[in-house]
């Protein structure tokens, strides 16, 4: 299937490891131009050189999305060699914090730096996006931000806001060619959690070999419809498919890719 993204130019923040890498990689694979954004050098063009080396077309771009000025730079770094169609924003951060252990400060930096980065990036990239007449942004969200527990309030509200702000952004997008939806992860194996689910393993008792201790570990967490972590290509498939011309007619949407988790009717 041709996803008609081929000789787009897309920008994803945070995608020098984890999803960010994922979608990075299968947007190259369908032959879109990608521009890999990130904070440490070594691993955003570890992730660039990967995907030139494999034949896709990858570019790379150093900044902080966190203040005003980081914003600018990166944004004038994506421009230089071209036009940018597309846009996700997946950069951010959570902590795991117990509610009462979150201090105002922290909530303050966490709203900063997953709602207002993204925001940021939108206001400078949509002028050039209105003047092509074309173009697509999406949101990497969280099904905490529809169904939130008790630890890390401050992420879960953020994620809120992100798909708060991917709905009004569509109504102002109206008859523009430009769509914004947002892809809602549930538990993506991603090296990080897969590290934190083996340091728990022994503890837990989920067992010595790997496809044990995820069965065990989904079980215990999850218990969502599929049984098992999601997995970050998947959450790249549902980003790819919103790109495409098969998406023209979704705008203002949430697509959640889950394995069943969110309990809705």
């Amino acid at each position: 299937m041709d996803l008609q993204v081929k000789g787009k130019r897309a920008l994803i923040t945070g995608s020098s490891s984890g999803l960010g890498e994922a979608i990075a990689i299968m947007l190259a694979t369908e032959g879109a131009d990608v521009i890999i954004h990130g904070r440490d050098e070594k691993r955003t063009k570890s992730v660039t050189d990967k995907i030139n080396q494999s034949g896709g077309k990858a570019e790379y771009v150093m900044g902080d999305l966190a203040s005003d000025e980081g914003a600018d730079s990166i944004v004038k770094a994506a421009l230089a060699n071209g036009q940018v169609d597309i846009l996700i924003n997946n950069a951010g951060v959570y902590h795991g914090q117990p509610w009462m252990d979150v201090t105002p400060k922290e909530w303050l930096d966490t709203y900063n730096i997953n709602v207002v980065s993204g925001v940021r990036m939108a206001q400078r990239l949509l002028p050039q996006m209105r003047e092509l007449g074309w173009g697509r942004i999406v949101q990497i969200g969280s099904i905490a931000a529809m169904q939130p527990i008790a630890i890390q309030p401050d992420y879960n509200a953020a994620m809120a806001a992100r798909h708060n702000l991917t709905v009004s952004l569509a109504r102002d997008l109206k008859g523009s060619g430009i769509t914004s939806n947002t892809v809602a992860a549930g538990s993506v194996m991603v090296e990080s959690v897969k590290n934190l689910i083996l340091g728990m393993a022994a503890q837990n008792n989920w067992g010595d070999d790997w496809n044990e201790i995820e069965k065990n570990a989904a079980a215990q967490f999850l218990q969502n419809d599929i049984g098992r972590f999601g997995k970050p290509e998947e959450v790249a498939g549902a980003v790819a498919y919103l790109l495409s011309s098969y998406a023209d007619n979704i705008t203002g949407s949430i697509i959640r890719v889950d394995g069943g988790q969110t309990l809705s009717v």
